[in-house]
Protein backbone atom coordinates (compact mmCIF):
# COMPACT_ATOMS: atom_id res chain seq x y z
CA UNK A 1 0.00 0.00 0.00
CA UNK A 2 1.77 3.08 -1.38
CA UNK A 3 1.58 6.29 1.63
CA UNK A 4 0.50 9.94 0.56
CA UNK A 5 0.99 12.76 1.91
CA UNK A 6 -0.73 16.11 1.53
CA UNK A 7 1.34 19.11 2.49
CA UNK A 8 -1.41 21.89 2.86
CA UNK A 9 -4.70 19.65 3.06
CA UNK A 10 -6.36 22.20 4.46
CA UNK A 11 -6.48 24.59 1.61
CA UNK A 12 -8.69 24.17 -1.37
CA UNK A 13 -6.63 21.87 -3.56
CA UNK A 14 -5.66 19.63 -0.85
CA UNK A 15 -9.42 18.74 0.38
CA UNK A 16 -10.75 18.45 -3.20
CA UNK A 17 -7.08 15.92 -3.71
CA UNK A 18 -8.30 14.13 -0.29
CA UNK A 19 -12.08 14.18 -1.23
CA UNK A 20 -10.74 12.28 -4.61
CA UNK A 21 -8.30 9.44 -2.82
CA UNK A 22 -9.11 9.67 0.70
CA UNK A 23 -11.40 6.84 1.00
CA UNK A 24 -9.15 4.91 -1.75
CA UNK A 25 -8.42 1.36 -0.03
CA UNK A 26 -4.55 1.21 -2.03
CA UNK A 27 -3.65 4.07 -0.49
CA UNK A 28 -2.40 5.03 3.07
CA UNK A 29 -2.50 8.63 4.18
CA UNK A 30 -0.33 10.40 6.68
CA UNK A 31 -2.36 12.63 8.75
CA UNK A 32 -0.81 15.26 10.81
CA UNK A 33 -2.45 16.18 13.39
CA UNK A 34 -3.32 19.93 13.41
CA UNK A 35 -1.35 21.39 16.27
CA UNK A 36 1.70 20.31 14.46
CA UNK A 37 0.38 20.90 10.60
CA UNK A 38 2.82 23.56 10.43
CA UNK A 39 5.79 22.49 12.09
CA UNK A 40 8.84 21.80 10.08
CA UNK A 41 9.70 18.82 11.79
CA UNK A 42 6.92 16.93 11.55
CA UNK A 43 6.22 17.95 7.82
CA UNK A 44 9.48 16.70 7.04
CA UNK A 45 9.25 13.22 8.52
CA UNK A 46 5.39 13.05 6.87
CA UNK A 47 7.22 14.35 3.53
CA UNK A 48 9.93 11.63 3.99
CA UNK A 49 7.68 8.82 5.09
CA UNK A 50 5.30 9.23 1.85
CA UNK A 51 5.91 7.95 -1.25
CA UNK A 52 3.84 10.47 -2.81
CA UNK A 53 3.97 13.52 -1.42
CA UNK A 54 1.21 16.68 -2.86
CA UNK A 55 2.48 20.39 -2.44
CA UNK A 56 -0.65 22.67 -1.91
CA UNK A 57 0.85 25.60 -0.66
CA UNK A 58 1.92 28.88 -1.63
CA UNK A 59 5.33 29.15 -4.01
CA UNK A 60 7.55 29.85 -1.44
CA UNK A 61 6.10 27.25 1.24
CA UNK A 62 6.28 24.97 -1.40
CA UNK A 63 9.80 25.61 -2.24
CA UNK A 64 10.59 25.18 1.30
CA UNK A 65 8.70 21.59 1.65
CA UNK A 66 10.66 20.44 -1.77
CA UNK A 67 13.99 21.65 0.38
CA UNK A 68 13.10 19.36 3.00
CA UNK A 69 13.06 16.31 0.50
CA UNK A 70 15.87 13.19 1.56
CA UNK A 71 14.29 10.44 0.66
CA UNK A 72 15.11 9.61 -2.76
CA UNK A 73 11.83 7.63 -3.43
CA UNK A 74 9.58 10.14 -2.22
CA UNK A 75 7.28 11.59 -6.06
CA UNK A 76 6.63 15.20 -5.09
CA UNK A 77 3.29 16.28 -6.82
CA UNK A 78 3.32 20.69 -6.79
CA UNK A 79 -0.01 22.32 -7.16
CA UNK A 80 1.96 25.91 -6.71
CA UNK A 81 3.46 28.21 -9.39
CA UNK A 82 6.74 27.48 -8.38
CA UNK A 83 8.28 24.69 -10.36
CA UNK A 84 6.00 24.66 -13.49
CA UNK A 85 8.17 26.01 -15.98
CA UNK A 86 11.74 23.86 -14.72
CA UNK A 87 13.23 21.89 -16.86
CA UNK A 88 14.26 19.13 -14.23
CA UNK A 89 10.70 19.00 -13.13
CA UNK A 90 7.56 17.27 -15.39
CA UNK A 91 5.08 19.14 -16.11
CA UNK A 92 2.05 17.34 -15.50
CA UNK A 93 -0.48 17.04 -18.42
CA UNK A 94 0.32 14.59 -19.68
CA UNK A 95 -2.19 14.72 -22.80
CA UNK A 96 -0.21 17.07 -24.68
CA UNK A 97 2.38 14.52 -26.26
CA UNK A 98 3.56 11.25 -25.27
CA UNK A 99 6.66 12.76 -24.01
CA UNK A 100 4.82 14.53 -21.08
CA UNK A 101 3.50 11.57 -20.38
CA UNK A 102 6.84 9.36 -20.14
CA UNK A 103 8.27 12.40 -18.12
CA UNK A 104 5.68 12.11 -15.61
CA UNK A 105 6.29 8.43 -15.71
CA UNK A 106 9.78 8.29 -15.05
CA UNK A 107 10.02 11.60 -13.18
CA UNK A 108 10.06 12.18 -8.98
CA UNK A 109 9.06 15.64 -9.74
CA UNK A 110 6.02 16.77 -10.77
CA UNK A 111 4.41 20.25 -11.46
CA UNK A 112 0.71 20.57 -11.69
CA UNK A 113 -0.31 22.91 -14.27
CA UNK A 114 -2.09 26.34 -13.59
CA UNK A 115 -6.15 26.58 -13.87
CA UNK A 116 -6.31 29.27 -16.58
CA UNK A 117 -2.39 27.69 -18.10
CA UNK A 118 -4.47 24.13 -18.63
CA UNK A 119 -7.46 25.83 -20.97
CA UNK A 120 -5.39 27.97 -22.75
CA UNK A 121 -2.10 25.19 -23.54
CA UNK A 122 -4.72 22.65 -24.50
CA UNK A 123 -5.84 24.81 -26.93
CA UNK A 124 -3.12 26.37 -28.04
CA UNK A 125 -0.48 23.49 -27.97
CA UNK A 126 -1.54 21.12 -31.08
CA UNK A 127 -1.84 24.10 -32.95
CA UNK A 128 1.92 25.28 -32.58
CA UNK A 129 2.75 21.60 -32.95
CA UNK A 130 1.30 21.04 -36.40
CA UNK A 131 2.59 24.25 -37.64
CA UNK A 132 -1.12 25.54 -38.18
CA UNK A 133 -0.14 28.02 -35.81
CA UNK A 134 3.11 30.14 -36.02
CA UNK A 135 4.87 30.43 -32.67
CA UNK A 136 5.38 34.28 -33.26
CA UNK A 137 1.68 34.84 -33.47
CA UNK A 138 -0.10 37.47 -31.35
CA UNK A 139 -2.56 36.13 -29.22
CA UNK A 140 -5.64 36.77 -26.60
CA UNK A 141 -7.09 35.14 -24.35
CA UNK A 142 -10.66 35.16 -22.11
CA UNK A 143 -10.84 32.88 -18.47
CA UNK A 144 -14.03 32.50 -17.15
CA UNK A 145 -13.49 30.71 -13.41
CA UNK A 146 -15.20 30.45 -9.88
CA UNK A 147 -14.47 32.14 -7.35
CA UNK A 148 -12.70 29.32 -5.54
CA UNK A 149 -10.06 29.83 -7.59
CA UNK A 150 -8.94 32.69 -5.28
CA UNK A 151 -8.73 29.71 -2.34
CA UNK A 152 -10.02 30.67 1.55
CA UNK A 153 -10.22 34.41 1.75
CA UNK A 154 -11.87 35.03 -1.67
CA UNK A 155 -14.29 31.88 -0.99
CA UNK A 156 -14.91 33.67 1.89
CA UNK A 157 -16.06 37.02 0.51
CA UNK A 158 -18.19 35.69 -1.74
CA UNK A 159 -20.22 33.29 0.74
CA UNK A 160 -19.98 36.26 3.18
CA UNK A 161 -23.85 37.18 3.43
CA UNK A 162 -22.35 40.96 4.19
CA UNK A 163 -20.91 40.90 1.01
CA UNK A 164 -19.91 43.85 -1.59
CA UNK A 165 -23.03 44.07 -4.06
CA UNK A 166 -19.98 44.32 -6.36
CA UNK A 167 -19.38 40.56 -6.05
CA UNK A 168 -22.66 39.87 -7.82
CA UNK A 169 -21.09 40.58 -11.30
CA UNK A 170 -18.43 39.17 -13.04
CA UNK A 171 -15.22 40.98 -12.61
CA UNK A 172 -12.38 41.44 -14.51
CA UNK A 173 -8.72 40.86 -12.48
CA UNK A 174 -4.65 40.79 -13.30
CA UNK A 175 -5.13 43.97 -15.09
CA UNK A 176 -1.68 44.94 -15.20
CA UNK A 177 -1.21 41.89 -17.47
CA UNK A 178 1.24 40.22 -14.83
CA UNK A 179 -0.93 37.06 -13.90
CA UNK A 180 1.40 34.93 -12.71
CA UNK A 181 0.59 31.84 -15.27
CA UNK A 182 1.75 33.82 -18.34
CA UNK A 183 5.05 32.71 -18.35
CA UNK A 184 3.76 28.98 -17.90
CA UNK A 185 1.62 29.83 -20.63
CA UNK A 186 4.31 30.90 -22.94
CA UNK A 187 7.12 28.20 -22.07
CA UNK A 188 4.75 25.11 -22.61
CA UNK A 189 3.13 26.46 -25.84
CA UNK A 190 6.70 27.79 -27.40
CA UNK A 191 4.64 31.14 -28.07
CA UNK A 192 7.18 34.26 -28.33
CA UNK A 193 4.70 36.68 -27.02
CA UNK A 194 2.87 36.09 -23.89
CA UNK A 195 -1.31 36.66 -24.44
CA UNK A 196 -2.53 39.53 -23.43
CA UNK A 197 -4.67 37.84 -21.19
CA UNK A 198 -7.93 38.85 -19.72
CA UNK A 199 -9.07 36.69 -16.62
CA UNK A 200 -12.30 37.58 -14.78
CA UNK A 201 -14.33 35.71 -11.72
CA UNK A 202 -17.65 35.53 -11.38
CA UNK A 203 -20.17 34.48 -8.38
CA UNK A 204 -20.50 30.44 -8.96
CA UNK A 205 -17.87 28.17 -6.85
CA UNK A 206 -16.47 26.04 -9.37
CA UNK A 207 -16.32 25.68 -13.17
CA UNK A 208 -14.45 27.46 -16.01
CA UNK A 209 -14.43 28.28 -19.52
CA UNK A 210 -11.26 29.67 -21.58
CA UNK A 211 -11.35 31.09 -24.81
CA UNK A 212 -8.61 32.45 -27.78
CA UNK A 213 -10.00 33.90 -30.74
CA UNK A 214 -8.34 33.42 -33.94
CA UNK A 215 -8.53 35.29 -37.34
CA UNK A 216 -8.17 33.24 -40.56
CA UNK A 217 -4.99 35.05 -41.39
CA UNK A 218 -3.33 33.91 -38.35
CA UNK A 219 -4.00 30.43 -39.17
CA UNK A 220 -1.76 27.97 -41.66
CA UNK A 221 -4.90 26.12 -42.26
CA UNK A 222 -8.54 25.93 -41.91
CA UNK A 223 -11.30 25.36 -38.87
CA UNK A 224 -11.91 22.37 -40.29
CA UNK A 225 -7.97 21.47 -40.14
CA UNK A 226 -8.04 22.64 -36.08
CA UNK A 227 -11.07 20.02 -35.48
CA UNK A 228 -8.89 17.49 -36.97
CA UNK A 229 -5.96 18.51 -35.12
CA UNK A 230 -8.09 18.12 -31.86
CA UNK A 231 -9.95 15.25 -32.74
CA UNK A 232 -6.64 13.31 -33.14
CA UNK A 233 -4.93 14.92 -30.16
CA UNK A 234 -7.71 14.45 -27.36
CA UNK A 235 -9.86 11.34 -28.85
CA UNK A 236 -10.28 10.37 -25.56
CA UNK A 237 -9.66 10.59 -21.86
CA UNK A 238 -9.54 13.27 -19.40
CA UNK A 239 -9.34 15.71 -22.18
CA UNK A 240 -11.57 15.24 -25.71
CA UNK A 241 -12.67 17.11 -28.52
CA UNK A 242 -16.34 17.55 -28.86
CA UNK A 243 -17.72 19.22 -31.90
CA UNK A 244 -20.29 21.01 -29.84
CA UNK A 245 -20.80 22.04 -26.17
CA UNK A 246 -22.95 24.93 -26.24
CA UNK A 247 -26.60 24.60 -25.42
CA UNK A 248 -28.98 26.81 -27.91
CA UNK A 249 -25.88 28.87 -28.41
CA UNK A 250 -24.61 29.52 -25.01
CA UNK A 251 -21.54 28.26 -23.51
CA UNK A 252 -21.39 27.97 -19.84
CA UNK A 253 -18.47 27.96 -17.26
CA UNK A 254 -20.59 25.53 -14.99
CA UNK A 255 -20.01 22.78 -18.39
CA UNK A 256 -18.39 20.78 -16.45
CA UNK A 257 -18.58 21.34 -12.72
CA UNK A 258 -17.27 18.86 -10.07
CA UNK A 259 -15.63 16.83 -12.93
CA UNK A 260 -11.77 16.20 -13.41
CA UNK A 261 -12.24 16.50 -17.30
CA UNK A 262 -11.79 18.94 -20.26
CA UNK A 263 -13.84 18.95 -23.16
CA UNK A 264 -12.20 21.09 -26.25
CA UNK A 265 -14.33 22.52 -28.96
CA UNK A 266 -13.84 25.07 -31.72
CA UNK A 267 -16.33 27.90 -32.99
CA UNK A 268 -16.74 30.47 -35.50
CA UNK A 269 -16.49 30.32 -39.13
CA UNK A 270 -14.16 30.40 -42.67
CA UNK A 271 -13.03 34.51 -41.14
CA UNK A 272 -12.90 34.49 -36.99
CA UNK A 273 -12.29 31.52 -35.25
CA UNK A 274 -12.74 31.11 -31.43
CA UNK A 275 -10.73 27.92 -29.79
CA UNK A 276 -12.74 27.03 -26.51
CA UNK A 277 -11.97 24.59 -23.32
CA UNK A 278 -14.24 23.85 -20.52
CA UNK A 279 -13.33 22.10 -17.43
CA UNK A 280 -13.47 23.04 -13.66
CA UNK A 281 -10.83 25.33 -11.93
CA UNK A 282 -10.21 22.82 -9.17
CA UNK A 283 -10.83 19.86 -11.02
CA UNK A 284 -8.17 19.47 -14.29
CA UNK A 285 -7.02 22.84 -13.42
CA UNK A 286 -5.75 21.68 -10.49
CA UNK A 287 -7.12 18.94 -8.24
CA UNK A 288 -8.15 16.71 -10.89
CA UNK A 289 -5.14 17.03 -12.86
CA UNK A 290 -2.76 16.45 -9.58
CA UNK A 291 -4.77 12.92 -8.60
CA UNK A 292 -4.25 12.00 -12.35
CA UNK A 293 -0.46 12.57 -12.21
CA UNK A 294 -0.21 10.67 -8.87
CA UNK A 295 -2.01 7.39 -10.33
CA UNK A 296 0.56 7.61 -13.21
CA UNK A 297 3.13 7.77 -11.24
CA UNK A 298 1.94 4.74 -9.34
CA UNK A 299 0.77 2.63 -11.89
CA UNK A 300 -3.14 2.87 -11.53
CA UNK A 301 -5.33 3.83 -14.30
CA UNK A 302 -5.24 7.70 -15.08
CA UNK A 303 -8.69 7.81 -13.79
CA UNK A 304 -8.64 5.66 -10.27
CA UNK A 305 -11.09 8.03 -8.17
CA UNK A 306 -11.75 10.95 -10.15
CA UNK A 307 -15.04 12.19 -11.34
CA UNK A 308 -15.65 12.21 -14.88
Amino acid sequence: MKKIFIDGSAGTTGLRIYERIGARDDLEMIVLPDEVRKDPAARKEAINSADVAFLCLPDDAARESVSLVENPSVTVIDTSTAHRTLPDWAYGFPELSKAHEEKILSSKRIAVPGCHASGFIALVYPLIEAGVLDKNALLSCHSLTGYSGGGKKMIAEYEDKNRSPLLGAPRHYALPQQHKHLKEMQAITGIANAPVFCPIVADFYSGMLVSVPLFASQLKGTIEDIKSIYAKKYGGGLVQYKEAVDESGFVSALTLSGKDSMQVTVTGNSERTVLMAAYDNLGKGASGAAVECMNLALGCNRTKGLVL
